[in-house]
């Protein structure tokens, strides 16, 4: 626990540096994702995924460089390797990260976790690590049906919850 919040805190008490910015210019209505993972291979994969389905994409290979890509933009999706560096399936540092934004804010967030562990799709691991869809490394290959069929669900979903808020005159 300790480490996670040195390395937090280290992103967050950092010096600005505009190279950690991960967009110099996004379209108004252009979506972006993250993608953190250390395996060239299976990065460049997602990405293409993520691509097809309309997203700007970053790049990051390590926990550090993720945070500091987040520190400045709210992603519309993040991909992570549950071993993201330097973290480990049971304590990872972007997720950790992730659960501390307020729930507003984390909802508007589309979160896939890339596992050896679980199951792909598997909804009761998904909701065990916050995250809205897990995806098996044996899928890789289908990622962009996997992700695009976890993004319409999820849309559909938080739809009718943003129509009952308004209702009730929360939002």
């Amino acid at each position: 626990m300790e480490d996670e919040k040195n390395l937090l805190n280290e992103v967050a008490t950092g010096s600005y540096n505009a190279s950690d910015r991960p967009f110099d210019f996004v379209e108004a209505d252009a979506e972006t994702a993250l993608v953190c993972e250390p395996d060239d291979t299976v990065r460049e994969k997602i990405s293409n995924a993520l691509r097809k389905l309309g997203y700007q994409i970053t790049e990051v290979s390590s926990a550090i460089e993720a945070l500091k890509s987040m520190r400045f933009h709210m992603y519309d999706a993040v991909v992570v390797n549950e071993n993201i560096e330097p973290s480990t399936p049971d304590r990872n540092d972007v997720l950790a990260y992730l659960e501390t934004l307020s729930m507003a804010t984390r909802r508007q967030i589309f979160v896939a976790l890339l596992s050896n562990k679980y199951r792909t799709m598997d909804n009761m691991s998904a909701f065990n690590k916050s995250v809205n869809v897990t995806i098996n490394m044996k899928n890789i290959d289908d990622a962009e049906t996997i992700i695009r069929g976890a993004v319409a669900d999820n849309t559909a979903f938080y739809r009718v919850f943003g129509d009952v808020l308004k209702k009730m005159g929360r939002m």
